[in-house]
């Protein structure tokens, strides 16, 4: 709905990520009284929260004052679809002659007839390390039989779905670590018609998230991707490699803005118990790990043998190295983590 797309140039930043929710796009509409101001997108967002802006802030100096749009007087499905492929944009407005929007397009929508594919994502030269040696705890008792990488999510276990969206971007060589149940999650990958290439790498006790990199050294090449068993993010990867590049990072983390309701009233005081301001069941926003990573192999260096050692204390002994880590954050809803039941249920209503 149109309805939907719209916002205002002085909503804030936590506001509108909650409009992109509602609207299910990729872009927003800036209006002033139905009359086009510009047009805001998650990486608009993404780039003003990365530069410092907080997420109250308004994004009156954030939003884009001079988009592509559309006369409706002269709309035209091939017009359309040119300034799709020269701008490599997701959204077109369409407006009457008063500038006012009155309707969109989006990519999708131009290229829905039959032989036109989705908007193309960028392609990717590098392995994924998948972390599929856990217990899988929270999904018990169902992974004290089934290994969580082999959980159902529709017609596909939730590691195939992962190396789904990896192959989007012509991802084909996956490493696997694996522990729990390992023998039967190899079984059931060798057992597909996958034409990818596929590595096992077993871990002789559980050495945590990051431990079982190290058995790999020799394996990975200069920079690789690394993710839990367990995520599924939607998101263009070869845009996070990139940014990875452009930064210059040791390790980049894909990080999602999640919005949590406070079930209480918040009291601010001051001295003395003077109460100063109370706040009704307050949202906060915070930005949160995926578990999913852009890594350098020399990071490698820091993770010792054969111990238990989690990517948080990777990330703690880069950092107190000097060494850089940069996050990419993504909007709530291209982020699921299927290893708890109320995000499963969640996946399993989204592929069924």
């Amino acid at each position: 709905m149109l309805e939907n797309l719209l916002i205002g140039p002085d909503i804030s930043i936590a506001d509108t990520l909650k409009q992109f929710n509602v609207s299910g796009e990729k872009v927003l509409v800036v209006t002033v009284d139905k009359v086009l101001k510009g047009v805001i997108t998650d990486g608009d967002i993404r780039r003003a929260v990365l530069s410092g802006f907080l997420i109250d802030d308004p994004i009156t100096e954030i939003f884009n004052k001079s988009p592509s749009y559309l006369l409706d007087s002269e709309f035209d499905i091939e017009i359309a679809k040119k300034k799709f492929l020269q701008y490599k944009i997701d959204l077109l407005p369409v407006v009457n002659k008063n500038h006012e929007v009155i309707d969109y397009i989006s990519w999708s929508m131009a290229f829905s007839e039959k032989g036109f594919p989705a908007k193309p994502l960028g392609r990717i030269d590098m392995p994924v390390v998948i972390m599929a040696g856990g217990k899988g705890t929270r999904l018990e008792p169902v992974t004290t039989i089934i290994p969580k990488p082999l959980i159902p999510v529709g017609t596909k276990t939730i590691v195939e779905h992962i190396m789904d969206r990896f192959m989007g971007n012509g991802v084909d060589e996956f490493f696997f670590t694996l522990n729990y149940l390992g023998e039967m999650i190899k079984a059931y990958l060798n057992s597909t018609d996958r034409k990818n290439r596929l590595h096992y790498v077993f871990e002789k006790d559980y050495y945590g998230t990051a431990g079982s990199l190290k058995l790999m050294t020799d394996q990975l090449p200069e920079t690789f991707i690394v993710s839990n068993c367990d995520i599924l993010v939607n998101v263009d990867f070869s845009k996070v490699c990139e940014f990875h590049r452009s930064k210059k990072a040791n390790l980049t983390m894909l990080s999602a803005f999640q919005r949590h309701s406070i079930p209480y009233g918040v009291i601010e005081f001051k001295e003395d118990g003077v109460v100063t301001q109370m706040h009704e069941k307050p949202e906060k926003t915070v930005v949160i790990n995926t578990g999913v990573y852009v890594v350098n192999s020399d990071c490698l260096g820091y993770i010792p043998d054969n111990q238990l050692f989690h990517m948080t204390d990777l990330i703690d002994a880069l950092m107190k190295d000097g060494k850089k880590i940069c996050t990419y954050p993504v909007n709530e809803d291209d982020y699921i983590d299927i290893g708890q039941w109320d995000e499963y249920r969640k996946a399993v209503k989204q592929f069924t």
